[in-house]
């Protein structure tokens, strides 16, 4: 086992991604015998293209901001990361990411000639954004503990056998146990990144606090305190930022009018949109549209 954070040999996974986002691993280390390599990633915010890696990665987001986004379809995705959440990125798959604000992620480097013996080595042939895994979570976690910890013998044996746990762990398929099986507190997070993810995916629905509370498994004021903690803005405030945000998008790249975008995002009327959007923005919905399109 190899630990260094300068080391990544050209062509590697590694080496890619440093060269695309400016940077190196905070950390690294890597087993050949075991086909593996381990980085500790920590990026700010912007938008960063990769170019295609010659090996499956898997991501782990493990701290840092919530609403980060893949290039999907030809646009940002609707569904955002968070802490918890894990990425799949096949090999030879250029991808792209918007970053907001700080960004703490462990990636893991996987042979593909021991991916192509895995029971799940159908899911590494397609990308897979942003889904709730709590063993590999719990696994990566565990990892970073014992790399910060004094080095030793017996440190070194059992964070190799903690690396070649997660690497069997995704190997096997990762995130096979359903939703309804996570245990109480990860269920939770699980249904709070969904309740995101819809809102993300549909701004200009009512998406009422009894509704969103039902969906989460809490009650409203419980729902409250744990979604601000998550997001740092109350549910309304989210599903109002939310619809502002994809206002913008609606304003810079198509010529709907302003009417019409103000009642497909579910706002009362054209002046009830106008007052958010000013507040939200700083500018009328017709400035901000005359702005960036000079």
């Amino acid at each position: 086992m190899h630990a260094d954070a300068r080391y990544h040999p050209a062509g590697t996974n590694e080496a890619i991604i440093s060269d695309a986002i400016g940077r190196g691993p905070d950390m690294q280390l890597g087993s050949k015998t075991d086909g593996w390599q381990l980085s500790r990633w920590r990026q700010f915010i912007g938008s960063y293209d990769v170019p295609a890696l010659p090996e499956p990665l898997y991501t782990m987001h493990i701290a840092g901001q919530q609403h980060n986004r893949t290039w999907l379809n030809g646009g940002w995705s609707e569904s955002v990361s968070m802490p918890g959440c894990a990425t799949i990125v096949p090999a030879g798959q250029q991808t792209g990411w918007l970053i907001d604000g700080e960004l703490d992620v462990v990636t893991l480097s996987v042979s593909s000639d021991q991916l192509s013996k895995a029971p799940a080595a159908d899911q590494f042939r397609q990308m897979r954004f942003a889904f709730f895994d709590p063993l590999g979570a719990a696994l990566t976690r565990q990892v970073l503990s014992e790399l910060y910890a004094p080095p030793s013998t017996e440190r070194e044996v059992y964070i190799g056998a903690l690396v070649n746990a997660l690497k069997a762990h995704i190997l096997r398929g990762a995130n096979s146990v359903s939703a309804s099986e996570i245990p109480t507190s990860a269920f939770s997070a699980y249904r709070i990144h969904h309740v995101m993810n819809t809102i993300l995916q549909n701004p200009e629905a009512q998406h009422s606090l009894e509704e969103m509370s039902a969906v989460a498994g809490l009650t409203p004021s419980h729902f409250c305190r744990v979604f601000r903690k998550a997001t740092g803005l109350s549910p309304h405030q989210y599903v109002m930022k939310t619809r502002l945000d994809k206002a913008q998008q609606m304003l810079h790249q198509t010529d709907l009018s302003i009417a019409f975008i103000a009642e497909s995002l579910g706002f009362t009327s054209q002046s009830h949109f106008t007052r958010a959007f000013r507040h939200f923005s700083g500018v009328a919905p017709s400035d901000f549209r005359k702005r960036v399109r000079i």
